[in-house]
């Protein structure tokens, strides 16, 4: 948890400090852009390498030292003196984040029974999510007060307590046979999983026609099918692709994914919409977003005995449902709507993903087996995590046209026209400048319709991911085919 919760600050944290350090850095819009891109592309390319040393050498090694890797990246982000090496401490954050999230998940199905491992995923996720809120609060503070890397010292004492409690309580585990390195699945998965990833990012930049945008894209792509095919022909294969075969692990996956799709919707407009339409700062944000918090961890502490009395196929269809009527009532939102609404409708949705995302996320972790459950879980994560990439750049592009297309900017100047059609933030400014209330309502009026297209489309993943449940998965867990690892403690009592 401690360690999920760790990866989840840096979310959320970095978008707050970008002003003050363009300012301090000296950066330009490029090496901004560069700041989140090269964490991104390393995490990407990162992750299914990051499965394979843990099954290999040992998941608690690897999680050490992925500890380690994010304290010492996070110190040199923080005292960083030029926009180069603050890029390139990025890019290591990015590898120790890749190194912490699959090997945190492979835990999971070696660690705990399939009664207590639904459980121990809610509280993953829980942490995770826990972070969105948490990370605008401590950092608007630490702005306030101090200067930008302060809020990546943030991560620095929870790394300490992680590393402490890992060394302390965590049981290692590893493949039982050592296989040989898969040099060329290692390259093509990399290879294809940040080109992709870069294209989406360039998507939601540039625009989904641009070269910039479709070259990384199908070069990606070519570079997933090239390795699917090498996959099929190595003598030992980086990726057991028979994992796709079960019917458990591929619709946990896909509709994790289809989870995170709709969790970047929410997380995307809705900082916006509280800081532009009500007119709150960061901290004010992410206060209001603790009810969604808040509705998760009441979904996860009652989302087993939901499974068991309905099983997980009801249960998950079921989460998928109230999280969709959720987004369909925050469509409903105006501009004369206020915090009630919003913290009403993220409640329930909070609670809706509290019933799918633990036992979705179960029955794909649950058919890992010790020897695979490195490799299958960044497997896992980098599906979902490309997912949500698509779904912050999908959605981010719907809201730009939604928001657009309720725009007329009239006589004003090309530069005021351009700075209202970049962003709200941008509109409200040029409105104060020219003192116009008119202006201010239009540009408010035209972000919230942005807003609830967004909220619609999400809710209609919603309903796709209750269909996807009912058709996709099984109607009952299977039992495990391995024991949950011990750890020094317990192996010594058991001794």
């Amino acid at each position: 948890m401690l360690a999920s919760l760790v990866v989840g600050f840096d979310v959320t944290i970095l978008s707050l400090a970008l002003p003050a350090m363009a300012d301090d850095l000296g950066a330009n819009n490029v090496e901004l852009q560069w700041f989140v891109t090269s964490y991104t592309l390393v995490f990407a390319a990162g992750m299914i390498p990051a499965g394979v040393l843990g099954d290999r050498y040992g998941r608690k090694k690897v999680l050490l030292v992925a500890l380690v890797i994010f304290g010492l990246a996070s110190l040199a982000c923080a005292y960083s003196t030029s926009s180069g090496t603050f890029i390139a401490a990025r890019a290591v954050l990015g590898l120790g984040a890749a190194l912490i999230m699959p090997t945190t998940l492979s835990l999971l199905p070696v660690m705990f029974s399939d009664e207590e491992r639904p459980k121990a995923i809610g509280a993953v996720a829980g942490a995770a999510m826990l972070a969105y809120p948490l990370g605008p609060i401590l950092g608007g503070y630490l702005l306030n007060h101090f200067w930008w890397g302060a809020v990546f010292l943030i991560n620095v004492p929870v790394v300490i307590l992680a590393f402490l409690a890992v060394s302390a309580w965590l049981p290692e585990s590893k493949a039982s046979q050592v296989k040989r390195f898969d040099v060329g699945g290692l390259v093509f998965s990399s290879v294809g999983l940040a080109a992709m990833t870069y294209g989406v990012i360039q998507g939601g930049e540039k625009g989904w026609t641009d070269v910039t945008t479709l070259a990384p894209l199908l070069g990606g792509l070519l570079a997933v099918v090239v390795f699917v095919l090498w996959e099929k022909r190595a003598t030992d294969p980086l990726v057991d692709l028979s994992l796709f075969r079960s019917a458990r692990f591929t619709s946990g996956t896909l509709l994790g994914t289809v989870i995170n799709f709709t969790m970047f919707g929410v997380l995307f407009t809705m900082p916006q919409y509280y800081q532009a339409i009500l007119g709150t700062d960061a901290m004010g944000s992410g206060f209001r977003l603790l009810p969604m918090v808040g509705g998760l961890l009441v979904g996860v502490s009652i989302a087993g005995k939901i499974a068991k009395a309905m099983g997980p196929k009801a249960a998950v269809a079921l989460g998928f449902v109230l999280l969709a009527a959720a987004l369909f009532y925050g469509a409903t939102t105006d501009t004369g709507s206020g915090t009630g609404l919003a913290a009403t409708w993220t409640a329930a949705y909070g609670l809706g993903l509290g019933f799918a995302l633990p036992t979705a996320m179960d029955a794909a972790l649950g058919e890992l087996s010790t020897e695979s459950a490195g490799v299958g879980s960044a497997v896992n994560q980098s599906i979902r995590t490309l997912g949500g990439s698509f779904g912050a750049a999908i959605l981010g592009s719907i809201l730009n046209s939604g928001y657009r297309g309720k725009l007329d900017v009239g006589d004003l100047p090309q530069r005021a026209q351009d700075a209202i059609q970049d962003s709200v933030f941008g509109g409200l400014a040029v409105a104060r400048a020219v003192k116009s209330s008119e202006l201010a309502d239009m540009v408010s009026s035209a972000f919230v319709h942005g807003l609830d297209v967004v909220l619609v489309v999400s809710a209609g993943l919603g309903l796709f991911g209750a269909l996807l449940a009912a058709v996709m998965l099984p109607r009952q867990v299977g039992d495990r085919a391995t024991e949950p690892a011990k750890s020094q403690h317990e192996a010594a009592d058991a001794a």
